[in-house]
């Protein structure tokens, strides 16, 4: 398993989709630039994404813990940092 450690700020605005014929209910997804200026997908799933989609605005800076998919970081806990 490759966990991941992030902190980036949101740099585009949070899409929320629902699932159809999935082990999930809904979806949220979002891009975030790191430090040293990486693009990096994160997705959110079920609760996560409800929670990611009425709090995140774009220029938040967060930290997520996650695991390394194909393409994206799939989210297992996200913190708002001020």
């Amino acid at each position: 398993m490759n966990e991941v450690f992030l902190i980036g700020k949101v740099v585009n605005e949070i899409y929320f989709n629902f699932l159809i014929e999935s082990k999930y209910i809904s979806v949220a997804s979002f891009y975030i630039e790191t430090i040293n200026k990486q693009i990096i997908s994160i997705k959110a799933y079920d609760e996560l994404a409800d929670f990611t989609y009425r709090e995140l605005a774009t220029g938040n800076l967060v930290f997520v813990y996650g695991k390394l998919e194909h393409d994206y970081v799939k989210a297992r806990n996200l913190k708002i940092m001020k």
